[in-house]
């Protein structure tokens, strides 16, 4: 066996990447390369097939993708990995998010009953048109009759096979008692068919075959193009999950490289990435130099540059490798937060549920308008009773409505994607439209620590340069935030290598640095009392236990902080600053982006205290904060927004979650009134057209082919309205018009 493979048996790493099935086995999906040519395929099959325990390989040769049911009592994956390796194609497992395939069965599915429905569809209205030539010419009765049985058969495969999920759920919610918006498509679609073959057999009364697949073809497509956009969302999570490894190589205290699992590495690990290799977790560059592909995290095509002690992302593709880089605090990236986000398009929201309930009542007063309309025809015009009634219950039927809100939910979430901003809970997108009160969290949220390189002091004795270089020496192998920013505010240069390094949690960096042991910390870390303000954010430089240099910080403001400000205050929004930090600071702040509202040395309950005092108000809150201390008021804010980099605690709570620049925000909110324009629009459209529809079919002014017609556009609009969306064009602090939004006085 490879001993590189056997990381794969450990029971953590084969949980990420198999999956349990019903019948005792287990499924694992292997990325195989060099899967390029039929030889290699026959060849890595039989390889495996060869194993004892393997019961089934299916192979996808266009992804490279080669999915294996096994028996894992009787095989270990390692084994499985080794069969592909001697057929000269290195494997690796895939993280089991890859092996489930409801929402593409889903998918394919839709696809062959609406594909189906056209190609049959097509031929019924084809033969359908000699039946409407023979009402202005003169077309003899076995030609009529021919075309008529025609008919009959091309829409059969339409109502028995494509219309089928319409049947299914309509069964399902009467054994629920609870009818919805496919129980009338299904009654509909069965009664006209069922009609028309009656009419065809006995060659008395009109055909409808060309119209019941047109109804079942158009609802089969307007749902086809929201299943799709749902599974164009899943694919970024898929895309960028993809390019995560599971397993890296560390290096041991005696420069050993041994294979282990990302999950298992620590803060201050050293990995090893080769060439061609992707970064698995985020940390600092340990290696002089390297050149990097970071275009699926940041979507800069061109490569990027990086030095010892700068930050490395997760996810980065080495194009110049190898390297080695010391890992920083481990965090859930966008890579594992995105596919997450496809269940998120599934969950209900208030709304949602509000239009389940509605389109529940509306399908049972529906089926008792339909029976009142045709008991009244039997009673005035029998001939007419069945047309009529099929006609009031396919154009009163609420596709459109119940179509309005996933399709528009859907498209903006995509959108928001792109932006850099991943919708993980579709309810707070909604509540966002008519927020009143923003709540700003203000260190790690608003603002960065910054080194203030003109106040640097380098003690008697010192040289400003000589201390610099080594603090920076130092500070480069933590993944601490002041000392990112030391490393960061410092050009790259002459810097020493800095050896025997130890790091206390939570105290400062020691190591000896150019023959000399120094110390780098807070005041007070080298158990030396030094002169300072409680709240000086300044690391200090020790020789020993001698003071050698004061390296002070300032906050320094993310770019697009004040615009998303001003534009939100420009939009009626009360805006509030809550922070744990000093009065100073925060007061210095809040004055600087021209907040009146803010709030220093708040706690966690505090910050909460004011979020449940603004909605006690009668205010829709949003939070925007990024740590441990900000999670309780996330959790109870109407809209909870966190940062990538924040806190694994604060993602868990937040709706929204920026990957990037914090004023997407503004454009979030723009995206979220644009959709719940484009929703109302589609409700009022769905509206207007049973108020107007309904009358007339009920009125027998409206035959069941023109019902089925004006149902399907009306469908089939509601879905391209909302393709509409798109991102605004307009600069982020542009206003924004909100429905029932306060104006600042």
């Amino acid at each position: 066996m490879n001993t590189g493979h056997a990381v794969w048996a450990r029971p953590s790493l084969f949980a990420q990447v198999t999956r349990p099935r019903r019948d005792g086995m287990v499924e694992t999906m292997l990325h195989v390369s060099k899967l390029d040519s039929p030889h290699r395929v026959l060849d890595v099959e039989k390889r495996l097939y060869r194993l004892s325990g393997v019961r089934r390989v299916r192979t996808d040769v266009s992804a490279r993708q080669v999915r294996v049911t096994f028996d894992a009592g009787e095989l270990a994956l390692p084994r499985l990995l080794d069969a592909c390796e001697a057929s000269g194609c290195a494997a690796e497992p895939m993280a089991h998010e890859h092996l489930d395939d409801a929402t593409r069965t889903a998918h394919d599915d839709a696809l062959k009953r609406m594909l189906v429905a056209g190609l049959f569809g097509m031929q019924a209205m084809m033969f359908a048109c000699v039946l409407y030539i023979g009402r202005f010419e003169p077309i003899d009765a076995s030609t009529l009759a021919l075309f008529r049985w025609l008919g009959l058969l091309a829409a059969a495969p339409v109502v028995s096979y494509a219309a089928w999920p319409f049947y299914r759920h309509a069964m399902r919610g009467l054994r629920r008692h609870r009818p919805d918006v496919d129980t009338p498509i299904a009654v509909a679609a069965s009664l006209v068919y069922l009609a028309s073959v009656y009419a065809a057999v006995t060659g008395r009364g009109e055909v409808y075959f060309d119209s019941v697949s047109m109804l079942v073809f158009v609802l089969l497509l307007g749902r086809y193009l929201a299943l799709r956009a749902r599974k164009r969302h899943r694919a970024l999570g898929q895309a960028m999950a993809a390019t995560m490894p599971l397993v890296c190589r560390r290096r041991d205290e005696r420069g050993h490289l041994h294979a282990v699992a990302v999950s298992e590495l620590q803060e201050g690990d050293r990995v090893h990435v080769d060439e061609g290799g992707r970064v698995p977790v985020d940390g600092v560059l340990h290696s002089a130099r390297v050149r990097l592909d970071e275009a699926c995290l940041t979507g800069e095509s061109r490569p990027c540059l990086r030095r010892r002690g700068e930050d490395i992302v997760a996810g980065s593709l080495v194009l110049d490798g190898p390297l080695e880089l010391r890992v920083g605090k481990v965090r859930l990236r966008a890579a594992s937060a995105l596919p997450e986000l496809p269940h998120a398009t599934h969950s209900p929201s208030r709304v949602g549920v509000a239009k389940r309930d509605f389109t529940h009542v509306f399908g049972v007063q529906l089926l008792a308008l339909t029976m009142l309309v045709a008991l009244g025809w039997l009673y005035f015009d029998p001939g007419r009773a069945f047309d009529v009634g099929v006609a009031v219950l396919v154009v009163a039927c609420p596709c459109a409505f119940a179509l309005a809100e996933p399709a528009t939910l859907t498209r903006a979430m995509m959108v928001l994607a792109r932006r850099g901003v991943l919708v993980t809970k579709p309810e707070h997108l909604q509540s966002l439209t008519c927020a009143h009160h923003l709540f700003l969290d203000k260190t790690g949220t608003l603002t960065m620590p910054a080194l203030t390189i003109n106040r640097v002091q380098a003690f008697v004795g010192h040289q400003r340069d000589d201390v610099l270089r080594a603090a920076v020496a130092l500070a480069r192998e933590s993944a601490h935030p002041l000392a990112r920013a030391l490393v960061h505010a410092i050009a790259p240069g002459d810097i020493p290598i800095a050896e025997d390094v130890t790091i206390e949690a939570g105290g400062g960096i020691r190591g000896r640095v150019e023959g000399r042991y120094l110390s780098l910390g807070r005041r007070g870390f080298n158990d030396t009392d030094v002169d300072g303000d409680a709240d000086d954010d300044a690391l200090w430089l020790f020789d020993e236990d001698e003071p050698i240099a004061r390296l002070p910080f300032a906050d320094q403001l993310r770019p697009s902080v004040p615009d998303m400000v001003k534009a939100f205050v420009r939009q009626g929004m009360t805006v509030t600053l809550a922070s744990g930090d000093s009065v100073e600071r925060v007061g210095t702040l809040a004055s600087r982006l021209g907040i009146r509202d803010w709030h220093a040395r708040q706690t966690p309950a505090d910050k909460l205290a004011r979020v449940e005092a603004a909605q006690a108000h009668g205010d829709k809150v949003v939070m925007l904060g990024d740590g441990i201390n900000d999670a309780a008021a996330l959790a109870a804010a109407d809209v909870a927004v966190s940062l990538l980099e924040g806190t694994d605690l604060a993602r868990v709570q937040a709706g929204l979650i920026l990957t990037g620049d914090i004023g997407a925000l503004v454009q979030a909110r723009q995206v979220a009134v644009r959709a719940g324009q484009i929703l109302r629009q589609n409700r009022r459209w769905a509206l207007a057209y049973n108020v107007c529809a309904v009358p007339l079919a009920a009125c027998g002014l409206m035959s069941p082919w023109l019902a089925v017609l004006a149902m399907s556009v009306s469908s089939l609009g509601v879905v391209l309205n909302a393709m509409r969306l798109r991102l605004p064009s307009a600069p982020a602090g542009d206003d924004v018009s909100v429905p029932g939004q306060r104006v600042p006085a």
